[in-house]
């Protein structure tokens, strides 16, 4: 799950991690009013969407380049904000439609002397978290690897033992800062792991990290990302969600306990179970397909279920034939083929549907899908199913 900047700026605050003064404006505020009464010479204005690259995105309604601007003035400030609310921001990270900017963050200009690259990320092959730094930053981590890998610093953290002092200090006291300095990212990089582990984060990243001109830091910028799995620890950062930001069909997966992720193909799967759903999609890919999808119904699945992934599964305009392939263990064969009559009825399906069924009730659900009399199509195994679909969706 992700969240807005301005959102983890405020986690930040909370523990105690410095960040600057800022204040969002939403769409359907009275922006004037909270604007005017702003003390700040500068001010940064920064649409938020959840993409990145919003510096060098473009406007589509005829305000230019630049999700991320600055104002000299009150008056500049509340022109930009009112240019750039509503407005769709297209950036690198987006689809050609881009996103629609609701909300506004404005933020303190600050004066800084140097920037830095912090980031604390599960590592899928240590299996472990790590710390990344690097002494250049607000510019691309990719960038950075690349042209100046020295720049680069990585600890890596047992999760037993959380991040040490000794790990911090030994980074902090060898790129050049005063005594004072050093102290001050230690304990800040100390409380960003804290923030880590409490909030069961997947990624914090702070870019740039700043020193400013007074000798201290502050995150400018901040991106968090959280592990979905740990979400029912955290009903306050549930609350953070903003399904506006998120792909419809998906928000409605979750709404219905499914586990649905939106691709770019035009071959639908309905699976039960993560590792039968990878499957599945390679032999289409195999057999010159396109997955559309990734749905996996899970091992519990009942009729009504069944019907509401049909429903999301229909909401894309570029399906043109879907398989559903279930094993049937927890869930059973028949029940998910009534779960199928009822969604063809339901939605009137007219694209090539082909079904694959084996395991519990193997029999009874081939015979359900049988005496429905519906346009169907038994395949004999996961093989003979991935190939027919893939015919039957280029007719």
């Amino acid at each position: 799950m992700n969240i807005h900047e301005y959102q983890a700026q405020n986690l930040f605050r909370e523990f105690k991690i410095p960040v600057p003064f800022g204040v969002v404006v939403a769409l359907e505020d009275d922006y004037q009013s909270i604007i005017q009464p702003l003390h700040l010479d500068k001010i940064c204005i920064k649409a938020q969407i959840h993409a990145g690259g919003r510096g060098s995105g473009y406007f589509k309604n005829d305000f230019g380049y630049g999700g991320v601007k600055f104002a000299n003035s009150r008056e500049e400030a509340i022109n930009i904000v009112r240019n750039m609310l509503g407005n769709t921001l297209v950036t690198e990270q987006t689809e050609n439609d881009g996103k629609i900017v609701s909300k506004v963050y404005l933020v303190e200009f600050v004066e800084f002397s140097l920037e830095y690259y912090v980031a604390i990320l599960v590592d899928r092959d240590l299996r472990r978290p790590v710390l990344i730094f690097s002494t250049e930053g607000g510019v691309n981590i990719e960038m950075i690897a690349d042209r100046s890998p020295e720049k680069l610093h990585k600890i890596i953290i047992e999760s037993a033992i959380g991040l040490e002092v000794s790990q911090v200090e030994k980074l902090t006291h060898g790129i050049g800062l005063t005594t004072e300095q050093s102290q001050e990212l230690s304990d800040l990089l100390l409380k960003l792991y804290a923030l880590f582990v409490t909030k069961d984060c997947s990624l914090i990243e702070i870019n740039p990290l700043v020193l400013t001109k007074s000798g201290h830091f502050l995150a400018i910028d901040s991106k968090i990302n959280f592990d979905d799995n740990g979400l029912i620890r955290h009903p306050d950062v549930v609350e953070l969600r903003d399904t506006n930001e998120e792909n419809p069909q998906e928000v409605d997966a979750l709404r219905y306990n499914l586990n649905y992720i939106s691709l770019d193909g035009d071959i639908a799967c309905l699976v039960n179970g993560a590792g039968l759903a990878m499957a599945t999609m390679d032999l289409i890919k195999y057999y010159g397909g396109h997955p559309a999808n990734f749905l996996d119904i899970g091992g519990g699945a009942n009729e009504e279920q069944i019907t509401h992934a049909f429903e999301i599964i229909l909401k894309n305009p570029n399906i043109r034939g879907i398989l559903v392939n279930i094993f049937g263990g927890i869930v059973k064969c028949d029940v998910v083929a009534q779960g199928i009559v009822n969604a063809v009825q339901a939605t009137l399906l007219s694209l090539p549907l082909v079904v694959r069924f084996e395991g519990t009730n193997v029999a009874e659900g081939k015979e359900v899908l049988k005496k429905s009399s519906l346009k169907i199509t038994l395949a004999n195994d996961l093989d003979d199913a991935a190939k027919q679909i893939v015919d039957l969706s280029k007719q």
